[in-house]
Parts: C-alpha cells; structure tokens; sequence
C-alpha cells in the first residue's frame, strides 16, 4: 500500500496544472462497476487518517461521540457563571461580535439561547469601514454606560488589550468567546474561552480548529448545565441546544474552519437541523439562495455564507444577526432578498478589485508571497480577492487596501504555512499597526509607507515554508473510474464519507483515458466539456475559472485527437429528466 500511495498514478509526474498525481490512500482503480458502498467509505475515511478500529465513530459523526467536557477548556467555568449570574439577575447583557458570518453565527447562537432563557440581550456588530475589526474601547465603554453590565464578545477580542483595558477600567465585565490565536500576554477579562490560547491545556488546545461559533456552542452547554446546577430549570424548560447546530454548521464552513473532529460533527449533524427549516432567518435565506434542496455542505461556503458575509462587506453590518434572530417572517424574506442584492453587488465590486490585483502579479513572479496593494480598493472584498490570488498562484496571498496614510489588508494562505503566526511577528516587530489570524487566513493595518517592507519582510520570513508546502504540491487522488463508472450511485457512495471541507477533503476521481467531444466556454471564464471514453460512455465536465490557465488553454486549443486523463470532484447534475454526474474538474493530464 506505501509503495503505491508514493508512485504516480496512471504515470502522471507533471500533469496540466504541473502535479504529480498520487493516491491519497491506496490504489482505487474501480473501472465501470465501482466496489461495494462500504468498501469505499472505509477506505475514505482510512485515507483521511481514521485508525481502522475508529471507523464506525467517523462514519456517522455525532456530538456524543465527539463532544469534550467543556470546563477542559480554560476559563470556561468563569464564563458560564458570570452569565448565569446575569441571567439570574436580569442583567443588561450585549453580544459584540464580529461583522463576517462566523461573528454573525456566533451572535445569534447566544442570542436565541439567551432568549430562551428569559433575557433580551443586545447585540453590537461594528461597521468594518468605519470601525474595523476587533473591539472598540469607546463602543465597549458606550455600550456600558447605556445600561450593558456584561458584554460577550464572541470571534474577536483575543488580542483587544487597548479596548479591554477601557472596559476594565469603566467596570464593565467582559468575557471573550474567540478562536483566533493568542499572545501570552492576554487582555483584562473576566474570562477568555479560547481554544488557541498559548496557556490552553493539550486536550483542549487539540480543539484550535474550531470556529468561534462551535466555542460559543460550548460555552452554551457550560452555561445550561451551570444553571440547571442552580435549579434555574425547576420550572421552566430547558433550551433545545442542538436545535442551534445550523448556525454552527453554517458559521464553521463559512469562516473555513477545519472539517475533522467535532467541527465534523458539528457540520454533519447541523445540516440535519438546517433540513427541518425550523429556523425562520435560515428558512428565509435558502429561499433567497434558490436552494430547491436541503442545503448540503458545500451550499453553505457558496451560497448561505457569502450572503451573509456581504452584509459585513459592502452593506449593513448587523443584516446577517437580524437575520438570523427575527421571529417575523416577512422581516426574514425581506433581509435574505436585502443580503442576495448586496451579494451580487459584492461580485461586481470584487471583479474590479481582482482585475486591478492581478496586474501586479507579473512583477511578482519570483515572489513566495503575494502582496499587492490599491488606492479606494472596497475593504469588504481584499479577503475573497486574496483568496482567489492564492488560488490561481498556489501562493500566500494578501491584498492592502490602501486609504490615505494607512491600508487594511486581508490575506489568505496554503496548506502548510502559517500565515496568521507571520503577520502577529510582524506586528510584534513593528512593522503593522495591528494584526492577527489564524493559520489559514489573517487581517491587518498596516502604515502605507511600510507596506513594501512588509511584502519584503513575509517573503524572506515565509519563504523556506513555501517552498516546502510547493515540493509536496500534488494532485491526490482517492480513486479512479472509467467513464461508464461515473454514475449518480458513484456520487452518493462517496457522500457518505462526508460532510468534507478543509482538513477533510473531498474525494477526487481520475476518469480515463477520454477523448474530448465538445469544449468550449461558458459564462465568463469557465470550460465546459463532454468527454468520451473508450468504454462508449460519456458525461460532462467543467472546470471554473479555467479558461485563462494552462489547463483550460490545452483543453481549448490543444485536446483535439489526443487521449487524456481528467481528475476531479463528482458531483449530481440534476438539470435533465433524470440525474447524471458530471466531473467538476481540477486537473488534467495526457494519457499518450
């Protein structure tokens, strides 16, 4: 099995996109009748690290067999008592969150449960032009004069010591809900639940994968049992915890938390809760996204979670929170039809910023990472920007947008390096104003005269991780099909091992040798193709975004008469009377 998972498959050292393909587990070559159901989810999920006497537990990923004690984690009792006491009492309680669909998530995950409790908190979601990312130390300090004697301020505020240090100071309790990593220096609170905390235990710190929301959905477990504790439930009923695991599922795919673990879990069993429509806002915003399905996991990064985000981006900060709270209906179409308006109006601002970004990359070739930067660029779209930088150059990408004297940047990473721990070096060193991040993905200020030292100072520092991360670039492959084995039943075995995402991949299939009938382009940039094979079958194919790359130039220009191997996702193409796959494609190589 080693000695298959290092060789090339089908012989391919250097395909279209220049990677090696390799198996991802063993040697899965099904041909046009795919082996048992069982056979494949097994050997997925063994491919993906499960040991062989864990498979059952990772087939159907539940909380109850994958949810920790939630007073592992530091500071988590302190928390769920202030609350209690709050609860108890009747305190004035705010949630500050952040503006991006995890802050959002987070937000209304304590705000229905609170709700359920018997108190009305507030909520506060900064402006991200006006106000930026992070706590304000003026809006915590308002926010207490106004009547609020507990804030929560769930997916940022780890690395808040200026505005914690005014709440203190003001005698406003603060607690923190964040997943962002930490400094060891951490800021006045009165608690601070965070997996990625440098003092966090190894149980818990095994746990720094999770999205804000699933740290909030712990915190949320501590606090009922701390109040059931109190007898707070003698007479009222107990909240319906897992009836908030689709806000869960949404905001950990949505922020690209990793998908293995609980955050598997989480995601699995929230689809289940988002299928029921139980939750009016979610009912509402999968209407407004013309799902005519239950949502699967990849709906919720491409289709609930960018509606939600482009209320934070270009238009009004607390749409996605309002959404995701209101009881009335008729509010909750006319937010979801606000969001996929301001949605299409994000895509039309992001294509201008992405044309403008990638007439630099030319200059920067010899670059480990990408910098680029731009007067007047929309701050709301840098981060997805970067992301598409990242991957069109299979780079660490960020993008500043500059205004005036300063610029906000937004960057996004690759497998291996670590991002988010460069840019908090980089602000230790002085050279950015403020920053922060996780592996994948960080933010940052950073003064307009220091942006070149900046992009200097991230090549020279990530430059060793990069080119390490690239030596091991290679297309892995779970199995391989002939065109006849490419079926609907193919797609819905190789589901079962799901939900995937990032740290879970999903499987990728080789299909071959085909011959292309048909390829040309559709929409703006993608290559639509049906290919042949020598079985007599055909199915579709597409890969997004392709037409400019080198890939989608040889299959334009350069397939005609020649065999090729095609890798990619399967996926069901349910336009037709009758359901087919189509290959969403990836990768290409010639068979001869």
């Amino acid at each position: 099995m080693a000695s298959q998972a290092l060789s090339h498959v089908f012989g391919v050292s250097s395909s279209l996109t220049g990677r090696a393909w390799r198996w991802r587990g063993g040697n899965m070559e099904l041909g046009n009748t795919p082996g048992l159901d069982d056979d494949i989810v097994r050997q997925l999920l063994l491919s993906r690290g499960v040991a062989a006497e864990d498979i059952e537990r990772h087939r159907n990923p539940t909380l109850r067999n994958f949810l920790p004690d939630p007073s592992l984690f530091r500071d988590m009792d302190v928390a769920a008592d202030r609350i209690a006491q709050a609860v108890i009492a009747g305190e004035r309680i705010t949630i500050y969150g952040d503006y991006d669909v995890d802050g959002a998530t987070s937000s209304a995950l304590l705000i229905r449960l609170l709700r359920e409790l018997g108190v009305e908190a507030d909520y506060y979601i900064p402006d991200r032009l006006l106000e930026g990312y992070g706590p304000s130390g003026e809006a915590l300090v308002k926010l207490g004069q106004a009547g609020s004697s507990l804030i929560v301020t769930v997916d940022c505020g780890a690395m808040a010591h200026e505005a914690l240090g005014m709440a203190h100071e003001a005698g406003i309790d603060v607690i923190v809900v964040d997943h962002h990593k930490c400094a060891a220096d951490l800021p006045k609170t009165v608690a601070l639940v965070n997996p990625n905390r440098l003092d966090e235990e190894d149980e818990a710190a095994a746990h720094g994968h999770l999205a804000a929301v699933g740290v909030a959905f712990l915190l949320a477990i501590a606090l009922v049992r701390t109040l059931r504790e109190r007898g707070f439930f003698t007479e009222r009923k107990e909240p319906d915890l897992l009836a908030l695991l689709d806000v869960v599922a949404l905001g950990t795919v949505a922020d690209v938390a990793a998908l293995h673990g609980l955050n598997r879990a989480f995601v699995s069993q929230g689809l289940k809760v988002m299928a029921k429509r139980d939750n009016i806002g979610m009912s509402a915003l999968i209407d407004a996204s013309r799902l005519k399905r239950a949502p699967a996991c990849s709906d919720l990064g491409f289709a609930l979670g960018p509606r939600i985000n482009a209320g934070g981006r270009v238009g009004e900060s607390t749409l996605g929170v309002r959404l995701l709270t209101t009881q009335d209906p008729e509010e909750a179409r006319e937010i979801a039809a606000q969001l996929s308006a301001l949605n299409e109006e994000r895509r039309a601002i992001e294509a201008e910023v992405q044309e403008a970004a990638e007439e630099q990359l030319a200059a920067q070739h010899n670059r480990a990472v990408h910098l680029v930067e731009g007067e007047g660029w929309h701050p709301g779209v840098i981060g997805i920007v970067a992301g598409r930088i990242k991957e069109k150059t299979g780079k660490p990408s960020l993008v500043v947008a500059l205004d005036g004297e300063t610029g906000k940047g937004s960057g996004r990473s690759i497998a291996g390096v670590d991002l988010g721990a460069a840019i908090i070096r980089a602000r230790d060193e002085g050279l950015l104003v403020a920053g922060g991040g996780h592996a994948m993905a960080a933010g940052l200020t950073v003064a307009a005269d220091r942006v070149e030292a900046l992009a200097d100072w991230l090549d020279r520092m990530l430059e060793g991780q990069v080119a390490r991360a690239s030596a091991e670039r290679a297309m892995a492959l779970d199995l391989a099909v002939a065109p006849g084995g490419l079926t609907p039943e193919l797609v819905h075995a190789l589901e079962e091992a799901g939900p995937y995402g990032v740290g879970w991949p999903g499987p990728r299939v080789a299909v071959g040798p085909v011959r292309l009938v048909k390829c040309d382009i559709v929409g703006t940039d993608h290559v639509r193709l049906i290919a042949a094979g020598e079985d007599g079958k055909s199915f579709k194919g597409i890969a997004f975004r392709a037409a400019e790359s080198d890939m989608g130039q040889a299959l334009l220009h350069g397939s005609r008469g020649r065999r090729l191997w095609l890798a990619g996702r399967v996926k069901i193409d349910d336009w037709g009377n009758r359901p087919q796959a189509e290959l969403h494609l990836e990768d290409a190589a010639w068979a001869d």
